[in-house]
């Protein structure tokens, strides 16, 4: 072509092909999903001191109730109710019921016992005046006011009755459902063992942190990033180091995740350059799914079975490898890990941010909440780790053109809402 009727590069120089069509974001989830099930074994009767953030492999039932037995939710005085007339008085008998100490008896009709929180009701009593609600003159309880009867008790099996099922299979556990499990006695539970996830990073440009570099290179982020995010979702970390862009040290290094990982994650290599050898292999020896997807950052996205385990294979600019990560990578890795898949709870804020978003692709946009509003990071640029550390979540725009200006209702996905 001679050079005077050359086209200038189109401001998109990122831009597929013509006839290459985007894989729309909700579509590509959902190929991933339909391909995927639960690959871990069951760790059987696992005690509740070992089980925080682990997943639950079978039903919960409860051995007995909560609470076992009535009781009273406050100091005070017990008595039957409901009262016919006020003010009135009750004997009080020469007794009390205490947490550690219920009283065995049975409370004469008219008459009140001294109770205090968390005491088993006696017979006879099914209502509790709170202390500073009466007044107590030569062993005489005096009442000035109305009290509903039932009033100050908690019922017995009033939260969780014998034989309910209180988890099911595929909930993680955290320190309040296991604090639910020891309340019912349930003192181990059967659980799935932990997913061993591999995390792998490609290229002659990269070089761990520590190591001699030059003008050329950079510091590995993506590893110790990836790295940290897997074990801070509960699962085991595989290492599986760094491969250089040769097909050989690719391939060995996806046999051994293969051979070690219920899942693995690359990062780097997957578009469709001379040296990006992630997708080559994954193509002649492999068999990926979806790629090219249409989410920003993160367009080189390969989706991907390796000798029958997933591969999940990341972009190499850090802040596209960390959308991408959570939000294929997470939901993929709670449905192998014996969870259940999840779409990443959002909240719908108004922005304090201008955009026009071209219409073509999702986007996902650093951010953070401040004073009831959503702002994002200054730049898009996928090579800006610090709008990663400085962001809270994710503002998630859908494929439509849409144009924002303060006020206008988004989307915001805070990284807790990816188990984070």
């Amino acid at each position: 072509m001679n050079e005077n009727t050359a086209k200038p590069l189109r401001n998109d120089c990122f831009a597929l092909p013509p006839g290459v069509n985007w894989t729309p974001v909700d579509e590509a989830l959902e190929r991933l999903r339909s391909r995927l099930h639960p690959v871990v074994s069951v760790n059987r009767a696992v005690p509740l001191s070992q089980v925080n953030g682990r997943i639950l492999a079978q039903d919960v039932y409860a051995p007995r109730a909560h609470p076992p037995s009535s009781n009273s939710a406050v100091d005070g005085y017990a008595f039957a109710g409901p009262l016919t007339t006020v003010p009135c008085t009750l004997p009080l008998i020469d007794a009390r019921s205490a947490a550690g100490e219920p009283y065995t008896g049975h409370v004469p009709e008219g008459h009140a016992i001294r109770i205090l929180t968390g005491a088993v009701m006696p017979a006879g009593t099914d209502t509790v005046v709170l202390e500073e609600d009466c007044e107590v003159i030569n062993h005489e309880l005096h009442l000035q006011g109305t009290l509903k009867a039932g009033a100050n008790r908690r019922k017995a099996g009033e939260d969780i009755q014998a034989q309910d099922r209180i988890l099911t299979a595929g909930t993680r556990l955290t320190p309040t459902q296991i604090s639910v499990l020891a309340s019912v006695g349930v003192d181990s539970v059967d659980v799935f063992s932990r997913l061993r996830v591999g995390v792998l990073s490609t290229g002659d440009e990269v070089k761990p942190v520590g190591a001699t570099v030059t003008d050329w290179q950079i510091y590995d982020a993506n590893r110790p990033m990836l790295s940290a995010l897997v074990t801070q979702l509960g699962y085991q970390l595989v290492d599986l180091g760094h491969a250089l862009d040769r097909a050989d040290e690719v391939k060995d290094a996806l046999e051994r995740g293969a051979e070690h990982c219920d899942l693995i994650l690359t990062s780097g290599g997957v578009s469709a350059g001379d040296e990006d050898h992630v997708s080559k292999t994954l193509k002649a020896h492999g068999d990926i799914s979806n790629w090219r997807i249409a989410i920003k950052p993160g367009r080189p996205l390969a989706l991907a079975m390796f000798n029958s385990t997933p591969v999940v294979g990341l972009p190499g600019n850090p802040v596209a490898a960390w959308v991408c990560a959570l939000r294929f990578g997470a939901p993929a890795m709670a449905l192998l890990a014996g969870g259940e898949w999840f779409e990443p709870q959002g909240y719908v804020m108004p922005a304090n941010f201008s955009k026009n978003k071209k219409p073509g692709r999702s986007e996902m946009l650093r951010a953070r909440v401040r004073d009831g509003q959503v702002e994002v990071f200054g730049s898009e640029g996928s090579g800006r780790v610090t709008g990663l550390a400085w962001s809270e979540g994710l503002v998630e725009l859908d494929e439509s053109a849409q144009q924002i200006e303060p006020g206008t209702p988004v989307r915001f996905i805070p990284y807790g809402s990816f188990g984070l």
